[in-house]
């Protein structure tokens, strides 16, 4: 399984008409090809693989840099592979801004238009889910603002999010797998790519599981009883020591911890608002940590808020952690290495639907040759790398 995170900085400009219909038609070639050689679900861990996905953007003429990689090579497979999906057993949703939002109901209309036996409420769930763990769940300082979702027809899905930082002008990529995934809230990152940010709370880390399950078990506390302690811990009364907080959860004596640091964003909700969420949780609690990110209402602050009386009630505290050659096939859109060779991209489309119309009439031969110069390439860089 290939998850993780790509950061990458803020580019400002749009991508020319003409680039993008290239874009379109050369990687609905490649994703087919993909789908014709090693099927469906090559493609969806491709897609979660954020070094592939970036090199995907560099073969496609792309800014190999650029936060806009992302959006454009999405809606460029999107729109590339739209009337092919059925054909593929391949389908995608989602989008950035507000074609984000509508992804479960664009899941729900490609269920109905194609006539998918797989539950399509489930995968409408996983959507909203894998956002709401890196919304606020992942507090890293990243808005979130682009949400992908593909997935084929036995329900096997991948995920390429991106948040933004306009404060540090950089954009943060979260790509998810069905694959493999054992838990929504327990490392589901793997593979993370990027400089590690200071200072993050990451609540879906292992470290974290202790206050994953004291935060669930608050949900069931009076609110009155949590709020005063959030009073008391934000007037710099509430001692470390004190124990008379204590819930059932640990009755070991742990070394407790006197504080917790918060970074600047995600304060803590309003009082009354925050009164008004555990009031809600209070009356119907969830039976675990994915009930409560799927709980209406429940965002970064209520988290943080649930994670912070944990470590005053539990004395467990948080834990804080947190491809360019590819460039020189087609070039990129911001000249560098060299501007876009038009000639160059269409050659390589249309050696690909040739080999890949000849292979459906029987005759492999020219995806065999590509086949054979991949792995020509592999074995000279990997000569390469032991001589380095």
């Amino acid at each position: 399984m290939r998850t993780g995170v790509t950061q990458v900085p803020l580019h400002g400009g749009h991508c020319p008409p003409w680039l993008f219909a290239k874009m379109k038609e050369l990687g609905a070639t490649i994703i087919q090809v993909i789908v014709y050689e090693y099927g469906s679900e090559e493609v969806l861990r491709r897609l979660s693989d954020p070094v592939w996905f970036q090199t995907l953007g560099c073969v496609l003429g792309f800014d190999w840099h650029s936060s806009g990689l992302t959006t454009v090579v999405c809606g460029a497979l999107k729109e590339g592979l739209h009337e092919s999906q059925g054909e593929l057993g391949l389908f995608f949703a989602g989008g950035k801004g507000k074609v984000s939002r509508s992804t479960p109901e664009e899941i729900c209309i490609a269920g109905e238009k194609y006539g998918l036996a797989n539950n399509l409420m489930k995968l409408q769930q996983t959507s909203r889910l894998v956002a709401k763990v890196d919304s606020a769940a992942v507090q890293d300082g990243y808005q979130l603002y682009h949400h992908f979702f593909v997935f084929n027809e036995k329900g096997e899905w991948a995920v390429v999010q991106q948040g933004m930082n306009q404060d540090i002008r950089y954009a943060r990529r979260y790509h998810w797998l069905s694959e493999g995934l054992k838990s929504y809230v327990d490392e589901p990152h793997r593979g993370i790519c990027g400089t590690p940010n200071r200072n993050v709370l990451n609540l879906v880390s292992h470290d974290n599981e202790a206050t994953r399950l004291a935060s669930v078990e608050l949900c069931s506390e009076n609110p009155q009883k949590i709020l005063k302690i959030i009073k008391g811990y934000t007037q710099k009364t509430a001692s470390p020591k004190d124990t008379s907080h204590q819930l059932t959860l640990w009755k070991d004596n742990i070394e407790p911890y006197p504080h917790l640091i918060m970074p600047a964003f995600h304060h803590i909700p309003r009082a009354n608002y925050l009164n008004k969420i555990l009031y809600k949780l209070y009356e119907e609690p969830p039976e675990n940590y994915v009930g409560l990110l799927q709980s209406h209402g429940v965002g970064p602050g209520t988290l943080r808020a649930l994670a912070m009386v944990s470590e005053v009630t539990h004395g467990k505290r948080p834990a804080f952690q947190d491809p360019v050659r590819y460039t020189f096939a087609h070039g990129g859109k911001d000249g560098f290495p060299f501007p876009v060779r038009r000639q160059d991209m269409e050659h390589s489309i249309n050696v690909l639907k040739t080999a890949l119309n000849k292979a459906k009439l029987g005759n492999h031969d020219k995806l065999i040759a590509l086949r054979r110069l991949a792995s020509q390439e592999r074995r000279i860089e990997k000569r390469g790398s032991i001589k380095n």
